[in-house]
């Protein structure tokens, strides 16, 4: 099983609004279609891990302190973990829907 890295950057990206689709550009410039996906990506990002964040927090961080006690740190870790299975496997789930209503729209169309 492999994990993403990455998540120590929490600079805010956007403004909370959702980007405009680089679908909806129609005959735009493709480099402005690739930054616009980019940055839709890094905003969708931002997003997981500021959910990630107040949620693990919430579940974890019983009384503020200078440092992390072990059963905090492994709560962390396991919810974190957690957090990323679950992610992945909604993700998944979704792309399987979406594989067997594709293929069921063109068995009707045959």
């Amino acid at each position: 099983r492999s994990r993403r890295g990455g998540a120590g950057s929490n600079g805010d990206i956007g403004s909370g609004m959702d980007a405009p689709s680089a679908a909806g550009l129609g005959g735009a410039d493709p480099q402005l279609q690739r930054f616009i996906e980019v940055e839709t990506q890094k905003q969708r990002f931002q997003q997981l891990v500021h959910q990630m964040t107040e949620l693990c927090w919430e579940k974890c961080m019983d009384k503020p302190g200078p440092k992390l006690d072990s059963r905090a740190e492994t709560c962390f870790v396991n919810c974190v973990e957690r957090f990323i299975d679950t992610s992945q496997f909604i993700l998944n789930r979704l792309e399987q829907t979406q594989k067997s209503k594709s293929a069921f729209s063109e068995s009707l169309s045959d």
